[in-house]
């Protein structure tokens, strides 16, 4: 992930966010709260996972108001449950609620993604499978949401379109087939001067013999093939190239998919179908 994204990528995320939730200002905390005012506030857990966002929350309240101090009691990636408190934050009382949405609807969902990945990351336990995630993202904030995987013991795939040929269906069918879309693929990478890594779906038996006989790929996607499907396969596929698995895969099945030794599974509904974890920030008082 740090290969591809950067300190700057994220500040640029939090500077639009807090634009588009603030505008011209916070208009409910400047006509009540005065503006010397200092608060108080903790972080409460509402729902057992995997906690993920704190690093996040410490940039946001750090960018938007140096002076906010943040008491940190539980780290990312630890298990919460229901009442546990994650951190306390100290400082004006307009920049705690200028932010508080902010930090809650980024921690929401990244330790909502966390905790399902490492929910199906736990169904992978002895075999030597990666998790991988997907771009299935929500525009804007992928950065975040592929953090929150790493966070629950996934790892990532490609990070956007620039960083890896990946040549899919469409592309193959566009391209005329698979020979083609191959060639072409390491054509443009010796012709731009890229180093980028090659990889290829395939969707039957034919298709993978394709690719095995021409070669100049560094990964193979079996693409909706059954675990018996893949077993049979396997053999017959140099170890020069990395094998990944997608496609059909559900919690049920996974398992039967990681144990034919293929070397990566890719499941979209790490980022795309998750449940996010439920938590507040909520004021207190100090005697």
């Amino acid at each position: 992930m740090e290969n591809f994204a950067n300190a700057a990528m994220i500040d640029e995320i939090i500077e639009l966010a807090l634009r588009e939730d603030i505008g011209d200002g916070d208009h409910s905390s400047l006509s009540c709260v005065p503006q010397n005012a200092q608060g108080h506030a903790k972080l409460i857990v509402k729902d057992d996972g995997i906690l993920a966002g704190i690093e996040l929350a410490k940039q946001i309240f750090h960018k938007y108001d140096p002076t906010i101090q943040m008491n940190i009691f539980i780290q990312d990636g630890a298990e919460v449950k229901v009442g546990d408190i994650a951190f306390e934050i100290h400082g004006s009382s307009r920049s705690i609620l200028a932010t508080e949405r902010l930090v809650l609807n980024f921690m929401q969902r990244m330790s909502g993604i966390a905790t399902q990945t490492h929910k199906i990351v736990s169904l992978l336990d002895g075999c030597t499978t990666k998790l991988l995630d997907t771009r299935k993202t929500t525009p804007g904030i992928r950065y975040m949401e592929k953090w929150a995987v790493r966070i629950g013991g996934g790892h990532n795939h490609r990070f956007a379109l620039y960083d890896m040929i990946m040549l899919k269906d469409n592309h193959i069918d566009y391209a005329g087939g698979v020979v083609p879309a191959i060639l072409s693929a390491n054509n443009y990478l010796k012709e731009n001067n890229k180093t980028l890594k090659i990889e290829v779906e395939v969707r039957n038996e034919e298709e993978l013999k394709q690719v095995i006989d021409t070669g100049h790929v560094d990964r193979i996607m079996l693409d909706n093939f059954t675990p018996d499907q893949i077993k049979s396969v396997l053999p017959s596929i140099p170890k020069q190239y990395e094998v990944e698995a997608s496609g059909g895969i559900t919690l049920d099945t996974i398992r039967s998919y990681a144990e034919t030794g293929v070397d990566f599974i890719s499941v979209g509904a790490l980022t795309h179908s998750f449940k996010s974890l439920d938590m507040s920030l909520k004021a207190f008082f100090v005697v």
